[in-house]
């Protein structure tokens, strides 16, 4: 059976207590690792894909034994509300394991990007987690320009991802990102996205860049929490977007993979 929803707020686990309210003072220093995505009256997209990230990015960096990590996975997803919108964390620090239950923000269809591309300030790019507040800080300067996000480049000016989204993008009819080479996240939405093109026979290509090199055409942000949202405008730049003609039938597809937690 179901247990009883978590209420909003910040708990911790162990094997012998199970989840419990901590304080955010109590949490054991820096975040090591972190994962999210939304939950919509109990409906949720990819997540085993999100486990197996988490735990994987967990053992990376020296945290509880996999089977133990599944243990909270249990407990943590049958702690989940399974009615209302919500943007749950699970968190990992040097001495907890943890889940951040939070109300989802408002959602977005389309996003406003800054144009002008952001240094990529990240320690860690491959696991989600310890860049955050520094990712926080780029998006911040991005919104404070006019704009809802901003693009990371490489140190040649190659796009990377944006502070909170991957970056997709089509040329003619070939769905486009950046090499899984680049110091990219490897994102739970983009695997989905990516299989169902190649499903559909549409042309997959990893390609590099520049922010520039992205005028004209129909770029998307693709994240866990709002899925694929189209630019429909460049900040700060002589750049253009091209309409999103491939959007909407996308996202009406994505939505259609959310899948109900399970029961126990």
């Amino acid at each position: 059976m179901t247990q009883p929803a978590a209420a909003e707020g910040l708990w911790g686990w162990s094997p012998a207590a199970g989840l419990r309210p901590v304080e955010e003072a109590g949490t054991g220093g820096p975040l090591l690792v972190a994962d999210s995505w939304l939950v919509r009256d109990g409906r949720v997209r990819g997540l085993d894909r999100h486990r197996d990230r988490f735990v994987r990015s967990c053992g990376e960096c020296g945290g509880p034994p996999s089977y133990r990590m599944l243990e909270f996975w249990e407990a943590m997803t049958g702690a989940l509300p399974r009615t209302g919108e919500w943007f749950p964390r699970v968190e990992l620090t040097a001495r907890h394991v943890m889940l951040r239950l939070r109300h989802a923000p408002p959602l977005g269809s389309e996003i406003e990007v800054w144009a002008v591309g952001q240094s990529d300030p990240r320690t860690a790019p491959r696991r989600k987690g310890p860049d955050l507040d520094a990712l926080a800080r780029v998006r911040g300067r991005a919104v404070e320009a006019g704009a809802q996000e901003a693009v990371l480049v490489g140190p040649s000016g190659v796009v990377l991802e944006a502070a909170t989204a991957s970056v997709l993008w089509w040329e003619e009819d070939t769905l486009c990102l950046p090499p899984p080479r680049l110091p990219v996240l490897p994102g739970v939405t983009v695997a989905l996205i990516q299989e169902r093109a190649r499903h559909e026979g549409i042309r997959v290509a990893h390609r590099e860049r520049t922010v520039a090199e992205l005028d004209g055409r129909e770029v998307w942000l693709v994240n866990a929490l709002h899925g694929i949202r189209p630019v429909t405008r460049w900040i700060d730049g002589s750049m253009s977007a091209a309409p999103a003609t491939r959007a909407t039938e996308w996202q009406q597809w994505l939505d259609t993979t959310m899948e109900p937690l399970p029961d126990e």
